[in-house]
């Protein structure tokens, strides 16, 4: 978290006036969101917690109508709210500002890091259940591609492998051994072999996938600094750095969710009484603000994707409420105008009324009940 906030708070300040970074007034006529440049950038940067850089993005879409944008997923597990509802939204703005957005199903990539047990046909049947979640959950997929890693990698290998050697070679032990965050390990970890080779594949990926942008969490943010120093040395351009914010646990001290640990997150077909038990359980104490997951999924998931926060008490406990901001929840919250209890009974309703849609695509359609079954069996592997 510390690292985390260090990054946060060295990132380049948002220019107080856009129209600086760009040498023409002028949108691009082709562009198919019909945007302003200046709208595009506020629009494309309001994903992220960090931006890198903000004038490269601000030239990028100046200058190009379909940015190709990425994220990489290893298929691990059920999908918890983050990787569902946060990362829909994202998208969804994205693909708005005229952006192409590029899923890259890292099946390889679990295999390597010994998610379900390194077994591949378990592993592409969790991407196969990912896929059906995001489709349910409300993410725009005309302007949407998912990607198997395998599958690509198989197709065009000399160009992939190639790229991967040339990272490595340039590159020692102890710096790669610096990205291994990314798979969720430590440096000091007995990582096996495939764990070392993993962080020059993940920058090989970028190249690959001609990407414009590399949109992932901050915890995927040190490969992508990888992937900005070895173009500045091969002499290729830097792709800009999209990282947003990661979600906590519900649990107190919880920096991020956890698949291995059911109560940490809610997921994404969590029954309505799942999601009431969870969240009455969560650390939510009263007037703090700093560290506190209820607070966040309000400002992340709640306001975003429904536009309001609403909070509904009997008049002699302050009446109903409709908040539109974040600011304004946290100003009554820490008050004291605004309890944890019912704070925690309305965050409650809200994440049923964003998941309904989700648990009844797999109630009725019987391929996806089908996957989510055989996902449920599988054995969460850390």
């Amino acid at each position: 978290a510390a690292a985390a906030a260090a990054a946060s708070a060295a990132a380049p300040a948002q220019p107080a006036d856009l129209s600086a970074y760009f040498s023409s007034a002028l949108a691009i006529s082709n562009c198919p969101s019909g945007l302003s440049p200046e709208d595009r950038f506020k629009l494309v940067s309001s994903v992220a917690e960090e931006c890198i850089e903000a004038e490269e993005l601000a030239r990028l879409l100046e200058n190009k109508a379909n940015p190709i944008c990425y994220d990489g997923f290893e298929p691990s597990g059920r999908m918890h709210i983050a990787q569902g509802v946060q990362k829909a939204i994202n998208v969804n703005k994205l693909t708005k500002a005229g952006c192409t957005f590029v899923f890259w199903v890292a099946d390889w990539f679990a295999q390597l890091n010994n998610k379900m047990d390194g077994d591949l046909e378990k592993i592409r049947t969790v991407g196969r259940y990912f896929i059906e979640v995001w489709k349910a959950c409300g993410m725009d997929m005309s302007n949407v591609k998912f990607l198997w890693a395998s599958d690509e990698i198989n197709a065009r290998p000399d160009e992939y492998w190639m790229r991967v050697m040339d990272i490595a070679r340039r590159n020692n032990l102890k710096r790669i051994m610096r990205c291994c965050t990314i798979m969720g390990r430590k440096e000091n970890d007995d990582l096996s072999a495939a764990q070392i080779l993993y962080p020059c594949m993940q920058c090989s990926d970028i190249y690959f996938l001609k990407a414009d942008i590399c949109q992932l969490g901050m915890d995927q943010r040190k490969v992508n600094m990888l992937a900005r120093e070895y173009s500045a040395e091969v002499k290729l351009a830097k792709p800009i750095i999209l990282s947003h914010h990661m979600m906590p646990g519900l649990k107190e001290g919880q920096e991020k969710m956890s698949k291995s640990d059911p109560n940490s997150a809610i997921f994404m077909e969590d029954s309505a009484d799942e999601v009431k038990s969870k969240i009455k359980k969560s650390y939510c104490p009263e007037k703090v603000i700093k560290g506190n997951p209820c607070i966040e999924y309000i400002r992340y998931m709640i306001i975003p994707k429904l536009g309001a926060f609403a909070v509904h008490r009997t008049p002699e406990n302050g009446g109903d409420k409709v908040y539109t901001t974040p600011e304004e929840v946290e100003a009554d919250f820490e008050s004291g105008a605004l309890h944890p209890g019912d704070l925690k009974h309305c965050l409650a309703n809200a994440l049923n009324t964003i998941l309904e849609p989700v648990r009844r695509h797999f109630a009725e359609d019987p391929a996806a009940r089908e996957l989510l079954e055989l996902v449920r069996k599988y054995r969460v592997t850390k």
